[in-house]
């Protein structure tokens, strides 16, 4: 079974920020330790609330469309990432959100999400970042190419979820 970093990064995660509470306060006092949680939190509602929702949902709607989302969306979008990991009380994903605001950061960030983007056009074929991503030409490739009529299915009707037998 392959061990991802993710779901153990996720419940480390409290225990980690728990443990941040503790350092902190023991160094800076309980009041300016929750001091700078408040202050943490009353940032990301303001970036949160200078950025808007808005932006999440115009990078939807261009990958709904099939069109990369550009650099252009991605400064904001991350402003937004970095606005909810300050809401979040706590001074790891506190340092976290900082670094997602430091523009190397995020320009090495763009570069990591731009390769990892591949969006299929069906006018155009393949569009990608700056290196675009042809893996269906590989045989163990896990890119599925479906046309309209690849994709449609007629309904089975000795099925129990077709509604035949819910009037029985």
């Amino acid at each position: 079974m392959r061990f991802s970093i993710l779901p153990a990064f996720i419940l480390l995660l409290p225990l980690a920020e728990i443990a941040g509470f503790v350092v902190v306060g023991r160094a800076i006092g309980l009041w300016l330790t929750l001091a700078l949680v408040m202050l943490g939190f009353v940032l990301g509602m303001v970036l949160l609330r200078r950025q808007g929702i808005g932006i999440l949902r115009r990078m939807s709607s261009e990958g709904r469309n099939g069109v990369m989302p550009g650099r252009e969306l991605l400064r904001p979008a991350m402003n937004v990432i970095a606005s909810l990991l300050l809401i979040i009380p706590g001074f790891i994903t506190d340092v976290i959100a900082i670094l997602i605001l430091i523009p190397p950061v995020r320009d090495f960030v763009w570069r990591w999400v731009a390769k990892r983007f591949v969006t299929v056009n069906a006018r155009s074929g393949f569009s990608a970042g700056p290196k675009p991503d042809f893996r269906d030409r590989n045989q163990n490739s896990k890119v599925v190419d479906l046309d309209d009529e690849d994709y449609h299915r007629e309904p089975d009707r000795n099925s129990p979820w077709s509604g035949k037998h819910l009037g029985d």
